[in-house]
Parts: C-alpha cells; sequence; structure tokens
C-alpha cells in the first residue's frame, strides 16, 4: 500500500492592478518531493477574465503561465531557472513578487497521488 507523502501547493492568480489587491484564479502548481513532482495547470476563461480587467493583454498573460509550465517541466527553452533543482524551481515560482502573476501563501498536505491530487485542487480552487 502507498503511504501518504508531504506536498505542497499555491494557486496561480491574475491580479491586473497590483495596487487594488484584487485577483482571479486561472491555475494551481504543486510540488511533491518524493514523487520528484512538479507541475501547473492553468485555464485562462476570457470572458471571466473581461469581466474582472477588460484591458489585461490575454494572450501575453497566457505566454507567461505557458513559461510557468514549462519551467515546472524543466525545458530548457524556459531558461536558466528551468535547470535547477526541481524544489527550487518550485520556490522560484511560487516566490512572493508584486506582478499581474502571483501565487498564493505555500499550503501543505498529503497525498497518495500528486497528479490526482493537482486535478482535484484545480477543480475546486480554479473551475
Amino acid at each position: 500500500m502507498q503511504e501518504n507523502q508531504l506536498f505542497e501547493y499555491a494557486v496561480i492568480r491574475i491580479v491586473p492592478r497590483v495596487e487594488r489587491e484584487e485577483f482571479l484564479n486561472v491555475g494551481v502548481i504543486l510540488y511533491c518531493r518524493d514523487q520528484k513532482f512538479l507541475q501547473s495547470l492553468y485555464q485562462l476563461n476570457e470572458k471571466r477574465i473581461r469581466h474582472f480587467c477588460d484591458q489585461l493583454d490575454i494572450e501575453e498573460v497566457g505566454e507567461y503561465l505557458e513559461t510557468f509550465q514549462r519551467i515546472c517541466r524543466g525545458e530548457i527553452i524556459a531558461g536558466p531557472i528551468a535547470k535547477l533543482p526541481i524544489a527550487e524551481r518550485f520556490r522560484w515560482l511560487t516566490a512572493i513578487r508584486s506582478t499581474i502573476i502571483q501565487t498564493s501563501r505555500v499550503h501543505a498536505g498529503f497525498t497518495k497521488n500528486a497528479e490526482e491530487t493537482l486535478n482535484k485542487l484545480f477543480r475546486q480552487l480554479v473551475l
């Protein structure tokens, strides 16, 4: 029987006007050291985003979120951050920043299957 393993996750948010501190959840990033797992899922619902902020360049935001995924996968095209060890990539992606794309604080839990947990969190927190 597979044991529960510690995982950490953060919600990926769009913050169009940082000074207002309003955000829209668009994705989740999850890291599980024991399963050597680091992945993110996101969805850009254009209609929802337009209601929230009609001046946001959704295509550009999509490119940034795709870079998030490339860094998670360790793809060379994502630059030097993607070459870091998996834990350091997660810490870099979830570091506090004052930009249009931010993450929540990191939360922890236990899982037997990191991919299933990522999908569950994505459904609960984004969709």
